[in-house]
């Protein structure tokens, strides 16, 4: 087919590549960030792990399609999802020409109500990862940098926390995404200081010394706000 044809050419004498949405859902468990995976039945790449993902239908949009893939295999609704990267090497699916649409999506592990029926799913440690199907852990290095990224600029990070937390649990949520330790003091100054979070007015007891506050982030505060880069 010529590459210089009219715009106006009839889209039915082009092939027709198949479109997916594969999906990297990202949760803190036992203070370690995890992902989770599911196990391929079916070639190719039977028997290897991959994100969880599903063909694009005529007639949804692309992150209906998102929201669909989460849902089945987590049972969970309205949550942080955001679109990543198309990825389209035309060598990446051995069955025929696929383009994927990569989303990832934060979730609290205890949110998580059910798993799709058949299907062997697990949640891996990001250090321990196996080898995964297709271009599946380029598609998951992708969206670690991204959370990483988005951590310095916006408050994504609670997603990922219950809705009440303690400021250490907080802390430690940044540390272990980050995989950094940053200075107590700096971070409960700077995190106060960004006026993103409420006090609850209860206290949960953690370990030795008294009770610590419960918070909550303010559903009205800016979504794009200075939360990494104010404490360094």
């Amino acid at each position: 087919m010529p590459d210089n044809l009219s715009e106006n050419y009839d889209p039915s004498l082009f092939e027709r590549p198949s479109v997916t949405v594969d999906v990297v859902i990202f949760s803190l468990v036992a203070d370690d960030l995890r992902v989770l995976l599911v196990k391929r039945e079916a070639p190719p790449f039977a028997g290897m792990w991959a994100l969880p993902g599903t063909f694009v239908r005529l007639d949804e949009s692309l992150g209906d399609t998102a929201v669909r893939a989460l849902t089945n295999k987590t049972g969970v609704r309205d949550v942080y999802t955001e679109q990543l990267y198309t990825f389209g090497r035309p060598d990446r699916d051995p069955r025929t020409r696929v383009i994927t649409v990569a989303y990832f999506a934060l979730i609290p592990y205890d949110s998580v109500v059910q798993q799709a029926e058949g299907e062997t799913t697990e949640w891996f440690s990001l250090s321990q990862l196996p080898d995964l199907a297709f271009d599946h852990a380029e598609i998951l290095a992708y969206a670690l940098t991204r959370l990483r990224y988005k951590l310095e600029y916006t408050a994504v990070g609670f997603q990922l926390l219950p809705d009440v937390f303690t400021l250490s649990e907080l802390q430690k949520a940044y540390e272990i995404i980050l995989d950094e330790k940053l200075d107590k003091r700096n971070f409960r100054r700077k995190i106060l200081t960004a006026d993103i979070l409420e006090e609850t007015g209860e206290k949960k007891k953690e370990g030795e010394g008294r009770p610590a506050k419960l918070y909550r982030y303010r559903k009205d505060a800016i979504a794009e706000v200075k939360t990494r880069r104010l404490f360094p």
